[in-house]
């Protein structure tokens, strides 16, 4: 088991270019299987969840290889439809592939999911869109038993809550459905974007991604293409934060500051000097931060609940306080008592956070909870005097790409022992 060993104090200084998107490469090999060809995923990170998905796909009987930044997937020999369910525990958003293997064979055989334990991520938005659109579904001992005994069909939906999960399901199973499909109160976020564009790029008829309403017209097939993955905005966050709760001063490149309006107003209101290109941010921290007087996770294009817990403990290190609002998953603040142990002041009550000025982090022995709440310790490590231990560190490698070298790379202490 591997550890993360971070001796503080060092600035993060320098210049980085952001990776991939883990939320929008997940959702996009998922769609590979639509293809019946050899799809190409430029900019792919290299992921403990991006290897789950890969092993997903071999399964069904695509042959996937990865080339440096790039993964390549032939889908034409798929011969199952059934996810066994030591692969579909490997990672929470497997369940992204129901909607492409209903949609390439008229059925599917998988079980819950597994990956970060942050509460409840109910799939019966899934389950209730895919019925509308003629799937018949029974539950069998754990197993979901999806069959369209009639081919998929067109359907108008109306999403009670604009989940991402549901809005890129719905959009597989769509694209080679029969007739019409109509997505409302959908989500908004840039990975929604990304899968539309890798879909038309495939020949899909996709309009009104990125807007409340989709409208999907079904084709018979759809060809191959190359397709360069969008940035990483958690990830870009996560280095934000570092730079800014260590006084240092960073730019990251390759990245799209377009879809990180709410996060980078965070960092100019509690002291940042922050200035976008277009293609990247700088950011350089010369001053005691200051608290935020109030943080509301929402969907896109509000505040991002997975870019809370770095800039959560940047702010637990300002000189006034900051109340934060989590509003999107209950058990967000598990890695919130591991925060603690480094001297961070932050009462909680709920889905709400009081985080108090704390004068410095000194270094201890932590557990990362979870991958967001890992990248957390990462910041808070940082910052701190002194040395800290990270374990459970598996976390962070589901959407950090190699974090210690990163960190290396801008003048960080840091080991993976």
């Amino acid at each position: 088991m591997s550890n993360l060993l971070i001796n503080g104090g060092n600035k993060i200084v320098g210049s980085i270019t952001a990776h991939g998107a883990k939320n929008s490469a997940l959702p996009l090999l998922a769609a590979t299987l639509l293809c019946g060809g050899q799809s190409v995923l430029h900019n792919c990170p290299d992921l403990s969840d991006v290897d789950a998905a890969m092993k997903i796909l071999s399964y069904l009987g695509a042959r996937c290889k990865r080339e440096g930044s790039s993964v390549i997937v032939d889908s034409s020999n798929i011969q199952k439809n059934e996810i066994p369910d030591e692969l579909m525990r490997e990672m929470r958003s497997s369940i992204v592939f129901l909607g492409a293997i209903i949609g390439r064979t008229g059925g599917a055989v998988v079980s819950s999911p597994g990956g970060c334990e942050l509460g409840p991520r109910p799939i019966d938005l899934h389950i209730s869109s895919l019925k509308q659109m003629g799937v018949v579904i029974t539950e069998d001992y754990g197993y979901l038993r999806c069959e369209a005994p009639f081919g998929l069909k067109g359907a108008d939906i109306t999403l009670q809550f604009p989940s991402v999960g549901a809005t890129e399901n719905i959009i597989l199973a769509s694209v080679l459905a029969k007739g019409e499909t109509i997505i409302r109160n959908a989500a908004k976020e840039p990975e929604i974007i990304d899968l539309a564009d890798f879909l038309i790029g495939c020949g899909a008829k996709i309009r009104g991604a990125g807007n409340d309403t989709i409208h999907i017209n079904g084709v018979n097939w759809l060809g191959t293409t190359e397709h360069y993955v969008i940035p990483d905005r958690i990830e870009a966050a996560t280095f934000l934060a570092a730079a800014a709760a260590t006084k240092g001063k960073i730019e990251v490149k390759g990245v799209r500051p377009e879809h990180m309006r709410s996060i980078l107003s965070v960092f100019k209101e509690s002291g940042c000097q922050v200035t976008c290109k277009k293609d990247s941010i700088y950011l350089e921290n010369n001053h005691e931060l200051r608290g935020v007087p109030m943080i509301k996770t929402l969907v896109y294009p509000g505040f991002p609940t997975d870019a809370g817990p770095p800039i959560l403990t940047m702010l637990a290190l300002a000189k006034t306080p900051t109340l934060f609002i989590e509003n999107i998953f209950e058990n967000r603040f598990r890695y919130i008592d591991e925060l603690k142990r480094l001297g961070a002041k932050i009462r909680t009550h709920g889905n709400v956070a009081l985080i108090d000025s704390a004068q410095k982090f000194t270094g201890a022995n932590t557990s990362a909870t979870d991958l967001r709440g890992g990248a957390a310790l990462v910041v808070a490590a940082l910052a701190a005097e002194g040395q800290t231990k990270i374990d459970n560190i598996y976390h962070i490698d589901r959407g950090y790409e190699k974090i210690e070298r990163c960190f290396e790379i801008l003048g960080a202490d840091i080991k993976r022992i």
